[in-house]
C-alpha cells in the first residue's frame, strides 16, 4: 500500500480552531486540518509553515506539537503529524480551499471532516 507523510497545522485563535474546506480530489468538500506533504530533508515544523504559506498566505508559528495519526485510507495509508500553530502575519486566503471556519470546541462535529481528521477532533474535544 502507498504510503503517504503530511504534516497538517491546529491553528488557534484564541479558542477558536480553523477548519478548511477541500475544494479538490476525492474528498472535495469535506473539512480537514489545512497542510500538506514534506519535502526530502524539510523537518515538520519547516514544512508546516511552507504548506500554509502556499494554502492561506499566512505565515504561522507553530507552537506545539499535539499527536500523530496512522490512517489506512483505501488507496494509502497516511501518518499525519499535528501541530498548534498561530498566524503570526497576513490575512487568511483560501488558494486551495472552497471555505473555512473558525470553530469553538463546541462546534467541532458541525462539519463533515475527513475521517484521518476525525481522530485529531477527539483528540481536541479532550485538550481544549
Amino acid at each position: 500500500m502507498k504510503k503517504i507523510e503530511v504534516v497538517a497545522a491546529i491553528i488557534k485563535d484564541g479558542d477558536k480552531i480553523l477548519a478548511t474546506q477541500r475544494g479538490y480530489g476525492e474528498f472535495a468538500g469535506s473539512w480537514e486540518f489545512p497542510g500538506g506533504k514534506m519535502e526530502e530533508g524539510e523537518s515538520r515544523e519547516d514544512a508546516l509553515c511552507r504548506e500554509i504559506k502556499e494554502e492561506l498566505e499566512v505565515d504561522i508559528k507553530v507552537d506545539d506539537y499535539l499527536l500523530t495519526i496512522e490512517y489506512d485510507y483505501p488507496n494509502f495509508h497516511l501518518t499525519m503529524h499535528c501541530y498548534f500553530c498561530h498566524v503570526v502575519e497576513g490575512v487568511i486566503n483560501f488558494v486551495e480551499h472552497t471555505s473555512g471556519r473558525w470553530l469553538e470546541k463546541g462546534e467541532l462535529d458541525t462539519v463533515k471532516w475527513l475521517p484521518a481528521d476525525l481522530d485529531v477532533v477527539e483528540k481536541l474535544m479532550g485538550v481544549l
